[in-house]
């Protein structure tokens, strides 16, 4: 058996606040984020679920002037419809039931800094114009109250859904997205960038091993060929993921290869996700992803989207709020956009808004 050492990180000579690559298409990201950074432009962040668009926006903060500023993220896909205005613009206390104290907003928290708002797609049509508002004008109001607020905030977003597709089908506001689009910087998916996945794997291992108390020395070829060979639908997160399983698995400070092989696929319970109701199985040859996927897209279009609370989602799958939204991003699960509708919940919002205007 042939036998690799593992790669130093630091001899890659690539780790650009956290950012590991040496192909030429990250290589070309982190130029462009280098030459945005120094500006105070708008940054849409493109790429597939587990790229790591966290990682750019965190980066653009960093090498920017701002950097001594608050850096405040905000995942529109993880809050609650009625409640993502309030997150982004805060409220006075008493502006709706359940308001019993003054709220800060994420805008107000990164004043003078940077705000990335991540799953930028999922952001509801009725607060798409304030967004905009605020990205114009630098200026809102909290939810309940007349006095305008003022910020400094350089905005990063993204999203790993086509927006020029919501556009098409009225999900998305074109002005938004060309106020948004200023600067796009477009993340390649791991599969176009196979010359990295060694340097991942061994900067995954690194930080695995040591939180695990254990030491990984070496990586069987075959290993690290099954690695570079993988399509890996979940990106640089699914391998992180992977790595972990596989440091648990090691003995003798040998890292076997962590990916499921034809027989653990075959012992996999025959369950996949309908094409035309994603949250219905199928009796049709799946993967245990397939099945988790199918799961939870059941549970929330049971639960009407309710990710978090007494009888939301994760509640009703045993998980923390925070485990399921970290599944669903994984997975690439994200709330349909409504057309033309107004949930009872957001109505009586707005309307309790309109009442203390």
């Amino acid at each position: 058996m042939t036998n690799l050492e593992l790669i130093p990180v630091d001899s890659v000579g690539t780790a650009t606040n956290g950012i590991i690559g040496n192909s030429l298409g990250m290589q070309s990201v982190l130029v462009e984020v280098k030459r945005v950074a120094a500006t105070d432009s708008t940054v849409l962040v493109l790429g597939e679920t587990g790229t790591g668009k966290d990682l750019i926006a965190r980066a653009i903060h960093d090498l920017s002037s701002r950097s001594g500023g608050p850096f405040v993220s905000l995942s529109c896909a993880a809050i609650p419809l009625d409640l993502l205005e309030s997150e982004l613009f805060g409220h006075e206390r008493g502006a709706f039931t359940g308001a019993i104290i003054q709220k800060i907003g994420r805008f107000e928290m990164a004043d003078t800094g940077t705000l990335f708002l991540d799953e930028i797609g999922d952001l509801p049509p009725a607060l798409q114009p304030k967004l905009l508002r605020v990205l114009q004008a630098h200026e809102f109001e909290r939810l309940g109250s007349g006095r305008t607020h003022r910020v400094d905030v350089r905005l990063v977003a993204a999203t790993h859904r086509d927006l020029g597709q919501m556009i098409r089908r009225g999900e998305f506001r074109s002005d938004l997205y060309y106020r948004l689009n200023v600067f796009p910087v477009v993340l390649p998916p791991l599969r176009h960038r196979r010359e990295d996945i060694p340097q991942l794997a061994s900067h995954f291992i690194e930080i695995v091993s040591q939180r695990m108390g254990k030491k990984i020395t070496r990586i069987p070829k075959e290993t690290m060929d099954a690695l570079v060979a993988y399509s890996w639908p979940g990106n640089v997160r699914e391998l992180q993921n992977l790595i972990e399983r596989a440091v648990i698995r090691a003995d003798n400070g040998v890292l076997l290869n962590p990916l499921p092989t034809d027989e653990d696929q075959a012992a996999i319970p025959a369950t996949a996700t309908s094409d035309k109701n994603p949250g219905r199985p199928n009796a049709v040859g799946g993967t245990f992803t397939d099945c988790t996927r199918g799961l939870i897209l059941g549970t929330l279009q049971a639960t009407g989207w309710l990710v978090g609370g007494r009888g939301g989602a994760a509640e009703r799958l045993g998980l923390k709020r925070t485990t399921l939204v970290a599944k669903m991003k994984k997975l690439g699960i994200s709330r349909p956009t409504p057309r033309n509708r107004v949930s009872s919940s957001k109505l009586r919002s707005i309307q309790e808004y309109q009442h203390h205007q």
